[in-house]
């Protein structure tokens, strides 16, 4: 396994925390304003990274909800346990601003040579490959040219009917075991890079789904904006760690193989939702 860790074969192997600490500033990157939203709760911030290159249509929708106020006011309608939390209008009386409506799936979307990707050494039941796609967990079929999301914890998609098409007006994050039985069945529009224990830790709905009854109180939202349009001193000052250098490389084998002590038997193996994506503020 030498050749998969940017160190030599005979330096003792190092754990995740080792690792980071050896990182330089390259290894880290700063999100784009301009695709990171910020959904503004009562209870605190939280932060998504939105992802263009997998689903743009339904992001154009998002942008333009954002931008009009559209989830200002609304709530967290549903929180499944184990599965995920939900927000949008739970009435449906909240009319769609101009130019939003339904879009086609998005479920996967065509390999593009500008999307760069990092494999995974170890086999997956729901994917021919999987790794991370400039950031984000991804599968693909290369004999197809397709590649998706995969949902992950914290990951964000979009709740849709059975109707393949959605708007993007009803959006949920995984707070749960990773379902990737969804996978090319929804719409995955980004990840929770900051604040996901905001939603992960609210009370279960206790209606069909986890949808809170009219006896339970919802979270309400304050405000969800996007970082571009928010004052600098505002924005949250975060760097998310590449997953496209031999640093993060040796940070998976780190997890397939635990150095620590504690560990008497090592996996040898590491699933994809199983991969810390760590996050600072510098």
């Amino acid at each position: 396994m030498c050749a998969l860790v940017p160190v030599s074969c005979g330096a003792a192997p190092k754990n995740m925390g080792e690792i980071l600490a050896s990182s330089a500033l390259s290894d880290w990157r700063t999100p784009d304003p301009g695709n990171t939203l910020y959904l503004e709760l009562g209870t605190g911030r939280v932060v998504i990274e939105l992802a263009p290159q997998f689903a743009p249509l339904h992001i154009a929708n998002i942008r333009k909800l954002v931008r009009a106020g559209y989830f200002d006011g609304l709530a967290v309608i549903r929180l499944q346990d184990n599965y995920v939390a939900q927000w949008g209008d739970a009435e449906g009386t909240r009319a769609l601003p101009a130019g939003v409506g339904d879009v086609a799936a998005e479920f996967d979307a065509g390999i593009s040579p500008s999307m760069h990707f990092t494999p995974l050494p170890d086999k997956d039941g729901y994917a021919p490959q999987v790794g991370f796609t400039d950031g984000f967990p991804s599968a693909r079929n290369e004999q197809l040219h397709l590649t998706w999301l995969a949902h992950c914890y914290g990951m964000v998609g979009v709740g849709r009917d059975e109707n393949p098409k959605s708007s993007g007006a009803e959006l949920y994050a995984v707070i749960g075991h990773a379902p990737r039985h969804l996978d090319r069945n929804v719409a995955l529009v980004g990840r929770i890079v900051k604040g996901v224990e905001l939603l992960s830790s609210l009370p279960r709905g206790k209606g069909e789904l986890g949808f809170y009854n009219k006896v339970e109180s919802p979270l309400p939202i304050r405000t969800v904006r996007i970082a571009a349009d928010v004052p600098i001193a505002e924005r949250s000052n975060l760097e998310i760690l590449r997953t496209d250098t031999p640093l993060f490389t040796a940070l998976v084998e780190s997890r397939r193989n635990r150095p620590e002590p504690w560990f008497k038997v090592q996996a040898g193996n590491i699933e994809l939702c199983n991969v810390p994506l760590p996050v600072r503020e510098p």
